[in-house]
């Protein structure tokens, strides 16, 4: 079942102006350029971004998101080839390269949880979001990739970590089409455990689902799928559009919000570039 989410308004600002201040030539990138424009003068990008993803982790319904794109390019190239963005959470900066392996800061979102997410959340409280900060590791050969990232939950309710770890392959398919296929998985910890599928004494007493008390241990959190292209439209337009499948893993998967072992995820998004000045 597909609702309309609400808006959020703070977390979408908060990644349009991350993405327009560290990425001024690139704009939701998989691993490269995504909506930049060559020069020598000054240009603007814009676009906007759309997509669909379960209501809460665990959950059966589904709830539409959506955010704009600026992103402005001075002359050269400047960060733009620096920066990728993974999602929400997960915005990169290759601060060093060299033999195939790349290392940098990361920075994102986490949008957290409102009880009212779904009837098994009732009584548990809100998961308010907060910001990400982090680090990753990654070596390409070819077409190739493996990475490692670090994201820990600096601000918010949740003050717990993630380990995300996997590989993946990048090919240009035919001119202007860049084909992507990824797959990992995601370590969490006990206070990220507690925070997203634990129960505790209080909540199970506050619950009107008369949940019971649950521990989430650290572990493997999920395990993912990701599909992906990159098009090329013309000099200036740019679509990306992309799929994930996540199933959920240990602890997470037993736990008593859990609605649907299964999440699936989409997003489609297009920027246009033009010229200011030269």
């Amino acid at each position: 079942m597909i609702r309309r989410s609400k808006f959020d308004f703070f977390g979408c600002i908060a990644i349009a102006v991350g993405a327009a201040m560290l990425s001024p030539g690139t704009a939701l990138a998989q691993d490269g350029e995504y909506g930049s424009h060559g020069g020598s003068g000054f240009s603007l990008g814009i676009g906007g971004v759309v997509g669909v993803k379960p209501k809460y982790e665990g959950s059966d319904e589904y709830e539409a998101f959506g955010f704009p794109i600026v992103f402005p390019k001075f002359g050269g190239d400047g960060l733009g080839g620096r920066i990728s963005v993974r999602g929400a959470d997960d915005v990169r900066l290759r601060a060093f390269d060299a033999g195939g392996f790349e290392i940098g800061p990361l920075a994102g979102y986490a949008f957290g949880r409102d009880e009212d997410d779904g009837d098994l959340l009732r009584g548990l409280g809100d998961v308010d979001e907060g910001l990400v900060l982090g680090a990753y590791l990654a070596y390409s050969a070819g077409p190739f990739l493996l990475d490692v990232s670090y994201h820990h939950i600096a601000t918010g309710d949740d003050n717990g970590y993630l380990i995300r770890f996997g590989g993946g392959l990048e090919k240009e398919l035919r001119r202007g089409f860049v084909g992507t296929l990824r797959v990992g998985a995601t370590f969490a910890d006990d206070s990220y455990q507690d925070s997203y599928f634990g129960i505790s004494q209080a909540q199970s007493l506050n619950s009107r689902a008369g949940l019971t008390r649950y521990d989430a241990d650290a572990g493997i959190k999920d395990v993912h799928l990701e599909l992906g292209a990159v098009v090329e439209l013309s000099e200036r337009w740019k679509v990306r559009a992309s799929g994930k499948y996540t199933r959920l893993l240990g602890d997470a998967a037993d736990s008593p919000i859990v609605e649907s072992e299964d999440q699936f995820s989409a997003l489609i998004g297009a920027s246009y570039t033009f010229d200011i000045s030269r």
